[in-house]
């Protein structure tokens, strides 16, 4: 029998449930699918704790990788025996399963190069990278960025990409062993924002100027020393909310700052249309097969053991990439 990890409450990482789940035939446009590996994400913290409300009980996670085993009715873009990768939002989830049901639309047929392992590592992450670097702001040589979480899954993608653009890379992160990975992976200055002003140390290192975009996974701890680490007309990018929720503010802040600009993206915009799906993923994973970007899977976990990984992701014990090994 298929196994699943399921809340029927939320709450903290002790209600995830570990259960036996009959997975049926694929009905018109849906596939069912074999996962090899699943990929572990903050966004699952949010689904678990009720900040993203979802009818209960419920599956988890969102990202997974694996091979379809039948097609239902309908579904031309995907055929038994493809190895295929996925990630969405309330339309994937239940990817915290050994098999399940899914929509066929959000699948991606993986390159011979990916493995599935890799894929669950990197799909939500790389495709976000992609989008953060190819759709949000026109990168030129030499232009500055200031990322949060750099030795984190995007953070390290995101990282190595700038570099392949000719970017200087000032990254933030929370202990000594961590900027090591940050700098191993292409940031040029690492801010160990557990004893460093980070907003001074960016006037620092950009002789007073700022940088021109902050990619902000962080929210609500470091919202205000974003905002005062951009140079004027910078653009601040909030990606997360891993330390909670923005607090409300006046718009008015981003003109006494300097005229800023500042968007919240959300993945699902930038990966609805088919074909810009597939650009963004054909070029993560061109890059990753080409060498150019490597996935770092730093943490492997049984599917049984999501309460301890769910703990480990909260309290920042993790790098790079989380998966469970099916």
């Amino acid at each position: 029998m298929a196994k699943a990890v399921r809340f029927h409450e939320t709450g903290g990482p002790e209600v995830l449930r570990y259960e036996d789940v009959e997975v049926g035939d694929p009905g018109p446009g849906q596939v069912r699918l074999r996962h090899e590996a699943v990929g572990l994400n903050f966004a699952d913290t949010y689904f678990r704790s009720g900040l993203y409300p979802v009818p209960l009980p419920a599956g988890m996670g969102v990202e997974a990788a694996g091979v379809v085993e039948a097609v239902g009715k309908d579904v031309t873009n995907v055929a038994p025996g493809d190895r295929v990768t996925y990630t969405g939002f309330i339309n994937t989830l239940g990817a915290y399963s050994t098999e399940r049901l899914i929509p066929a639309a959000p699948l991606i047929r993986l390159p011979a190069s990916i493995s599935c392992e890799t894929a669950a590592g990197m799909t939500m992450r790389g495709l976000t990278a992609a989008y953060l670097m190819r759709r949000i702001y026109d990168f030129k040589a030499g232009d500055i960025i200031l990322l949060h979480a750099a030795a984190g899954g995007v953070g390290l993608i995101v990282s190595q990409w700038a570099k392949l653009l000719g970017l200087t890379v000032i990254g933030t992160v929370s202990s000594a062993a961590k900027a090591e990975v940050a700098r191993a992976h292409g940031c040029d200055h690492v801010i160990d924002y557990s004893h460093e002003d980070v907003a001074k140390r960016v006037r620092e290192l950009t002789d007073g100027a700022g940088v021109h975009v902050v990619f902000d996974s962080v929210g609500k701890n470091t919202f205000e020393g974003s905002l005062d680490s951009l140079k004027r007309r910078g653009l601040m990018v909030c990606v997360g909310t891993a330390s909670g929720p923005i607090p409300p503010f006046n718009p008015q802040i981003l003109a006494m700052k300097g005229s800023l600009f500042m968007t919240r993206p959300a993945l699902a915009d930038y990966i609805t249309d088919p074909a810009e799906k597939n650009a963004l993923a054909a070029e993560i994973f061109g890059h990753i097969a080409a060498g150019r970007i490597r996935i770092e899977l730093n943490q492997r976990y049984a599917l049984e053991d999501a309460a301890q990984a769910h703990r480990a992701l909260e309290s920042r014990q993790t790098t790079g990439s989380s998966v469970f090994v099916i």
